[in-house]
């Protein structure tokens, strides 16, 4: 018996998107900073992304900074009505490439005027604010002061909806209080399920989770057992994992990231993968080895 998600589509920020989506962070030089080695390459990947039914795709005007947004609008604007920009505020990029916190009012502003013109956008459809707290973990902390400051560009019409990323259960809980939130993005994947809990809870919210890092974290052994499984199966390693989070729960979307169209056209097949139950078996047994073990 095979098993498949139970749909290709969630109703995300009042639309129905393709849970495989696509995130663009790849498409600027080394260390998302800098522009693209091949400009007329990441042009192709987002046109290809769309011609291939994505419609929704992960950015931010920090990535490069300014690159990627940049990139998007001259692939794709005008864009068309199904497609669904989600980019993110609270950061900027120092000289040097550094990550550096940009989390006050007046920097929010900022960003998302950055992000407005950069695209060539009137209004943002989709705002996550970045939690800086660990940097690259969530970390308890009130975030009232930020998530204030989106809803009120949120109300003079800048901004859309709503989402957060590296945030805690916690800080989701604080947020809601104040305005309603689309989407949560973390770190999640098959060995680094840290958010099984959460994601469930989001689920019955109706609040889209969008893990990024499919395959981060992962050692060794890990990484040989989901080569061996991905083998018997006939697809690659990303493919299954890929797979293996659109079987984890309905509300889960993904924005894997590639600057070369040919594994973006390999990302996109994943969701066409369908894994039997002893398959999904094994894979979830992969999470609990570790090296050593």
């Amino acid at each position: 018996m095979s098993n498949s998600p139970a749909t290709d589509t969630f109703m995300f920020a009042g639309r129905p998107v393709r849970r495989m989506g696509y995130g663009a962070m790849q498409l600027a030089g080394p260390g998302v900073f800098g522009p693209p080695k091949d400009r007329d390459a990441a042009l192709a990947v987002l046109r290809e992304a769309l011609a291939a039914g994505v419609n929704h795709i992960d950015t931010s005007d920090f990535y490069g900074p300014h690159v990627t947004n940049q990139l998007i609008r001259e692939a794709l604007h005008p864009y068309p009505d199904d497609l669904v920009i989600v980019t993110k505020l609270g950061a900027v990029r120092g000289d040097d490439g550094a990550w550096l916190s940009a989390q006050e009012p007046a920097d929010l502003e900022r960003g998302a005027h950055d992000n407005l013109r950069n695209l060539g956008l009137d209004v943002l459809e989709v705002v996550n604010m970045r939690i800086m707290g660990d940097v690259h973990a969530p970390a308890e902390g009130s975030i009232e002061k930020q998530v204030t400051a989106l809803a009120e560009l949120q109300q003079r019409g800048l901004i859309r909806h709503i989402g957060l990323s590296n945030a805690t259960s916690t800080q989701i809980d604080e947020a809601l209080r104040i305005v309603p939130v689309v989407c949560v993005q973390n770190h999640y994947n098959l060995v680094h399920r840290e958010d099984d809990a959460l994601i469930d809870k989001l689920a019955q919210q109706g609040i889209a989770y969008v893990p990024f890092f499919p395959l981060g974290g992962f050692t060794p052994i890990q990484s040989s057992g989901l080569s061996e499984i991905a083998q018997q199966i006939g697809a690659t390693p990303m493919q299954v994992a890929l797979a293996w989070l659109l079987h984890r729960a309905p509300n889960i979307l993904l924005i894997p990231g590639t600057s070369s169209v040919k594994h973006l056209r390999e990302n996109l097949a994943a969701a066409d993968l369908n894994l039997s139950d002893e398959v999904l078996a094994e894979l979830d047994a992969i999470g609990g080895v570790r090296d050593g073990a």
